[in-house]
């Protein structure tokens, strides 16, 4: 494989913007779809990754982490329920409310999930030069300074 040249360019935001931003979503997507044979959508994988990080949280909560309306997110709660994924337990001040928690199964699945994607990536970063690599590991801080921003 041959090195590739790169001619630095001076690049205002609003052009690199949209740029950039078309780029992290075909990649989003390209790595979403390598995933494990399973039936869980997209939704429900991003509900279940939510839990997880957050260790637990409301029906409510999920929804507004999620970005959904409370009934879509009753259904999908219900989907990931149904396979053992996710666990119900009361609310500790609240008997109204339940806290939602990802189950070992639930996280098991998630690892699974996250193994296929990196391993479907790293096949497509070897075939990068090095150089190429080490640009892509500076964008990843970049890129992880502005979602932290």
């Amino acid at each position: 494989m041959t090195e590739r040249t790169v001619t630095a360019k001076r690049v205002p935001p609003a052009q690199l913007a949209p740029q950039l931003r078309d780029a992290i979503t075909r990649l989003n997507r390209r790595v979403r779809q390598a995933r494990p044979v399973g039936d869980l959508t997209v939704t429900q994988l991003s509900a279940l990754t939510s839990l997880r990080l957050a260790g637990a949280l409301t029906p409510r909560e999920l929804a507004d982490v999620e970005r959904v309306q409370p009934p879509t997110m009753t259904r999908i709660v219900a989907k990931l329920e149904e396979r053992g994924l996710v666990q119900r337990t009361p609310h500790p001040t609240d008997g109204r409310q339940v806290i939602l928690a990802a189950t070992e199964g639930g996280r098991a699945v998630l690892d699974q999930f996250e193994r296929v994607r990196d391993e479907w990536l790293a096949r497509r970063l070897a075939d990068l030069t090095e150089a190429e690599r080490e640009t892509l590991r500076q964008a990843a801080e970049i890129l992880q300074q502005l979602a932290r921003a």
